[in-house]
């Protein structure tokens, strides 16, 4: 094995599955390997299932549905074991903010950037937690009117009793952010509403439809309504909202709470493009832990017009903001202008956890593209962790099926400065 063991050495004997009482990474359940790169530069491989339901139980405030996420374990990993209390942790691309919740519940200072506003919008009010009866009182403030017409016809989603109930939200909380009078109250009830706006279950405005984590188009709704003999029927959204608050709370004490407050007071939310942070000093972050836009596979923007209708964002201005590469030129160009950002903003010893998939039906393997492009920037490479999973039936409804097609890995280079 080469000298780069101290990374496998942290991996195998970390508190994380120590404190879990699980022999996961003993040598029989890993597969370590060695694999010769560019500059014949020999890199660990390390295989295995890593982040799977028999592992730590992530908190209750991670709950919500975003396109293309990865789970709490993953971050924490990192987070505990190579920062300390106090070291920022930040995520260039933040998406829900799982990597940014999971550093705050650690009582990591954090900086999250995304340029699409929903990111901030559905992950700052998690770290600013109101009370249950604070939200519970608020909400009871809201005037809700009937009969409001919304601008555009959404008839397929809502009842029509429903719909005015939403409009009335969306209204009211357009009036608090314009008058500057939204406090981190109403930043939850706009989070938990935006969460609650279309999915396949009671508990969410909508009728019938899928994914929970974006809209299909109006159009293919009302085909789906159709195919299944469903209508919208009436949902009471103050109801759904304060459900919704209550399971994301379940895990939240009052230490938890505290803790969540306290990073809340230095965070910081950016909306910008992750080659160009000047907000971000030089050699202030210790660790990032991210997931770059896919190649060419998601269209963040259109995929939320929904959420981005109800927070009065306009859907073609963001779109044109976020960069979609379309080949793997473009896509390995995106990454390394972003990797030269990267080191400027890192601490010396810092580290990235930079996760990405597979394309062309599993034939592209994007960790070597990464690996290329972080030794062209200077970067060292630690080791490449590869989280094999298995799929739920969500994913598979978008064609992914275990190692056949789509993103069937978790595939994590790990670079140090």
């Amino acid at each position: 094995m080469s000298e780069h063991n101290s990374f496998l050495e942290k991996v195998k004997n970390n508190q994380y599955y120590n404190d879990m009482n699980l022999d996961l990474f003993v040598e029989e359940q890993l597969i370590i390997s060695e694999k010769l790169y560019q500059n014949k530069t020999k890199i660990i491989i390390i295989e295995g299932e890593f982040w799977t339901s028999k592992q730590r139980k992530a908190n209750s405030i991670h709950e919500i549905s975003y396109r293309a996420c990865f789970k709490p374990q993953l971050p924490y990993f990192f987070i505990s074991n190579f920062t300390q209390k106090g070291n920022v942790v930040y995520d260039p691309f933040s998406g829900r903010g799982t990597t940014i919740i999971e550093a705050a519940l650690n009582n990591r200072r954090i900086v999250a950037n995304d340029i699409n506003p929903l990111s901030k919008i559905l992950t700052q009010p998690r770290i600013e937690i109101p009370r249950y009866s604070e939200i519970n009182e608020r909400i009871e403030t809201i005037p809700y009117y009937k009969n409001l017409k919304s601008d555009i016809d959404l008839s397929m989603f809502y009842q029509e009793e429903t719909l005015s109930e939403i409009l009335s939200l969306k209204n009211y909380l357009i009036e608090r952010y314009e008058s500057g009078k939204e406090d981190h109250i109403d930043r939850w009830i706009r989070m938990v509403a935006t969460n609650r706006l279309t999915g396949h279950s009671t508990n969410f405005f909508s009728v019938y439809t899928l994914p929970p984590n974006q809209a299909i188009s109006p159009q293919k709704q009302k085909q789906l309504n159709e195919n299944f003999n469903r209508y919208p029927v009436y949902k009471n959204t103050k109801n759904i909202i304060l459900i919704k608050t209550q399971s994301l709370l379940r895990d939240i004490d009052n230490i938890k709470r505290r803790t969540l407050h306290s990073v809340a007071k230095e965070a910081v939310f950016l909306t910008e493009d992750a080659r160009n942070t000047p907000q971000i000093a030089d050699n202030s972050i210790s660790l990032i832990v991210t997931s770059p836009p896919f190649l060419d596979v998601i269209d963040y923007a259109r995929d939320n017009w929904l959420r981005c209708w109800f927070n009065n964002i306009n859907t073609e201005e963001i779109t044109k903001k976020i960069t979609v590469t379309k080949s793997l030129e473009e896509w390995e160009s995106f990454i390394y202008d972003t990797f030269i950002e990267f080191k400027r903003i890192l601490k010396p010893d810092g580290m990235i956890a930079f996760e990405v998939g597979e394309i062309k039906k599993g034939k592209i393997k994007l960790e070597d593209n990464v690996i290329s492009i972080a030794q062209k920037v200077g970067f060292n490479i630690e080791a490449v962790m590869i989280n094999k999973q298995n799929f739920t039936k969500t994913a598979n409804i978008w064609g992914v099926t275990n190692n056949l097609k789509g993103v069937n890995t978790n595939r994590i280079v790990i670079l140090r400065k």
